[in-house]
C-alpha cells in the first residue's frame, strides 16, 4: 500500500461548501494538476484562466469540496438563461474514484433548480466511460463530439459596421445588451448571454464583437483575448458566437468569423479559437473551409436528452468547457 492510498483509506468524509477568494490559486492548481494527469501534459492550460475568471463572474455558483480541512476540487455552474452549464469540475487526482466528483455534483444542480434553466450541459472527454457514467447518473446524455478549433489569425478586411461592446455607453450600451438577448433568443427560446457579455467587459477578458444589421442584431460574438483570460496567450477564443437564424444565416456566420478574426488582429494574437458542435454540419464544415483545425475533441451532455441549439440549422459557436 502506497503512502496516498493510506492517506485516502484514513480520510474522513467529503464536505462541499462555497468556494472562498483564498481558495482559488489553490484551486487553479488542482483544475491543472487534475487535467495534466488525465492527458499526459504537463500543464495544459498554460496562461489561461478557467478558475479566478469564473468566479469573479459569479461566485455564488463556484463551490470547493474538503477532505480533512484541504481542498480536493472544485466545481463552477454558469446561467445563460433557459441554458445551465458547469465545469471544469475538477479533483485532486490522488482522491480519483473516492466520490469528491459526485459531492460536487450536487451543489451545482442545486444552482440550476434555483435558476430554473430549462435544458443543462456539459462538456467532456467521450473516451472516458467514468466521466460519461457519473454524468449519466444525473440525467445527461452525449449528443455529438464537440470540436475545439484553431486558426492562424490573418487580418481580414474591416468588416463594415462592426462595433465592439467596449465602445458604448449610456444608452447605448443598454440597447445592444438588450439586442443581444432578442438575438439568442430566436436562436434557442431563452438562451441569455448578458453574464458573460459583462464578464468579459469588466474583468477585462476582451470583448463582445456585434454585427447591427437592418432588422435588429446580425450576429454577436463574446471573445477572450490573450493570457489572464480563458484563451491565454496569443490566442483569441469566442467563448460563445451567434447569428440570427433564417435565410442567409450562414453569409451572416462568415462575416461574424471576420469579425473576430479582425479583432483577435488588432489585438495582436496569433490564433483564433472557437468550439463546435458537430450536430452544427454546415458552421462546422465553413470553419475547415476558413482554415480552423481542432486541436482538442470532446462531447457535449444534454440533459434532457435534446439536440437545444445544436441542431443543422444553428450557427452557433461554443464548447462549455
Amino acid at each position: 500500500m502506497t503512502t496516498q492510498d493510506a492517506r485516502r483509506m484514513s480520510a474522513g468524509p467529503v464536505s462541499v461548501r462555497p468556494l472562498r477568494e483564498a481558495d482559488l490559486d489553490r484551486a487553479d492548481e488542482i483544475v491543472r494538476a487534475a487535467f495534466g494527469t488525465f492527458l499526459g501534459i504537463p500543464d495544459p492550460f498554460g496562461t489561461a484562466d478557467y478558475v479566478h475568471t469564473r468566479f469573479a463572474a459569479d461566485p455564488q455558483a463556484a463551490f470547493a469540496a474538503t477532505l480533512d480541512g484541504e481542498l480536493a476540487g472544485s466545481n463552477f455552474a454558469a446561467n445563460w438563461g433557459s441554458v445551465g452549464f458547469f465545469g471544469p469540475l475538477t479533483v485532486r487526482p490522488d482522491l480519483w474514484d473516492h466520490g469528491v466528483g459526485k459531492s460536487l455534483m450536487e451543489p451545482v444542480m442545486d444552482c440550476f433548480a434555483s435558476w430554473g434553466n430549462s435544458h443543462l450541459g456539459l462538456f467532456t472527454f467521450s473516451h472516458s466511460p467514468k466521466h460519461l457514467e457519473l454524468y449519466r447518473r444525473y440525467g445527461f446524455w452525449p449528443r455529438f463530439l464537440t470540436a475545439v478549433m484553431r486558426k492562424q489569425v490573418v487580418a481580414p478586411a474591416a468588416v463594415p459596421g462592426r462595433l465592439t461592446y467596449s465602445e458604448l455607453s449610456g444608452a447605448d450600451a443598454a440597447g445592444y445588451l438588450d439586442a443581444c438577448r432578442a438575438l439568442t433568443d430566436a436562436v434557442y427560446e431563452g438562451l441569455d448571454l448578458q453574464r458573460e457579455i459583462m464578464a468579459a467587459h469588466t474583468q477585462g477578458l476582451g470583448d463582445t464583437v456585434l454585427l447591427p444589421g437592418e432588422s435588429g442584431l446580425d450576429g454577436l460574438a463574446v471573445c477572450h483575448c490573450g493570457p489572464g483570460s480563458e484563451a491565454g496567450a496569443d490566442v483569441c477564443l469566442i467563448k460563445f458566437g451567434a447569428v440570427r437564424p433564417g435565410r442567409q444565416a450562414g453569409d451572416r456566420f462568415e462575416l461574424l468569423l471576420d469579425a473576430c478574426e479582425q479583432l483577435a488582429a488588432e489585438r495582436g494574437l496569433g490564433q483564433l479559437e472557437a468550439g463546435m458542435n458537430l450536430g452544427r454540419p454546415d458552421a462546422y464544415q465553413r470553419m475547415v473551409a476558413r482554415g480552423f483545425r481542432t486541436g482538442l475533441q470532446g462531447v457535449t451532455m444534454h440533459r434532457p436528452n435534446e439536440p437545444g441549439y445544436s441542431h443543422a440549422d444553428a450557427y452557433v459557436i461554443d464548447d462549455w468547457r
